[in-house]
């Protein structure tokens, strides 16, 4: 989630905890991303040279302060232990390993079976997302929205995916205002005039469904609506051009 001209966008730890969602071995690494020191206010990015100019303005935003800013700097709460998942559901392979799944190589294809587990997946992990929308309000924590998407997923006889993937310590992932994405619910209050983005993700029958949306907290102001309004238009635009056949590039392309 990138916020508006007005909101100078800063990674804090709500983003990434202590910034273990990936392994420090990994090629892709946060560690190799991310320079975080417990104890700062902020974080550094470091990227390679194609990319250096996405690091230069984050870096340079994240050093700022919120000086024209009418909402407050977003700041971290207390992050609950992780809740337990009951033993008869049928966990993915990389919970407990603290290192993320690698990356296929090769496109995969399903049969009949493997797309109706899809579709099944897909759909309990939209059902999920619309509750918690109904969640959202002044006053509620992204962590009782995390125990009750935990609690939805976990009674439909489905694991939430997000939990224990290369070390994320929650159920659902809640990036408020300037956090970019993979919030990880805490003891923070929502206030009026926040968004959040929710992102849903469950594990049935071996199949992952991954869907998100950002919602409204109270009344917020127009620059806050049209960064969601814009976001939801690029959305809608990339999945009409989804097809058989059609590169991932293209998906990109369209959302630009």
């Amino acid at each position: 989630m990138v916020a508006g001209s007005s909101i100078q966008p800063r990674l804090i730890t709500t983003f990434l905890g202590d910034c273990r969602f990936l392994p420090s071995n990994s090629a892709h690494s946060l560690h190799r991303l991310i320079r975080f020191n417990p104890g700062k206010d902020h974080v550094s990015m470091k990227m390679s040279r194609t990319l250096s100019g996405f690091s230069n303005l984050f870096n340079r935003r994240n050093t700022e302060n919120f000086t024209d800013s009418k909402r407050k700097q977003l700041k971290p709460g207390k992050v609950s232990p992780a809740r337990s998942v009951p033993s008869n559901i049928v966990k993915p392979p990389y919970v407990r390993s603290r290192k993320a799944p690698g990356i296929a190589n090769e496109p995969q294809v399903h049969d009949e079976k493997g797309i109706e587990c899809m579709r099944a997946s897909g759909k309990l992990a939209a059902q999920v997302l619309q509750y918690a929308g109904t969640l959202v309000k002044p006053g509620i924590t992204t962590d009782e929205i995390d125990q009750a998407v935990h609690q939805m997923i976990i009674d439909n006889g489905a694991y939430p995916s997000p939990l224990g993937y290369g070390g994320f310590p929650k159920s659902v992932c809640t990036s408020v205002n300037e956090c970019i994405c993979h919030g990880i619910p805490d003891s923070r209050i929502l206030e009026d005039g926040d968004i959040i983005n929710i992102d849903v993700t469950v594990y049935l029958n071996g199949y992952h469904g991954d869907t998100s949306a950002t919602y409204f907290v109270g009344e917020v102001d127009e620059e806050a609506r049209n960064l969601v309004k814009v976001t939801k238009e690029c959305l809608d635009k990339a999945i009409s051009i989804c097809a058989p056949g059609v590169e991932f590039n293209k998906i990109g392309k369209t959302i630009q």
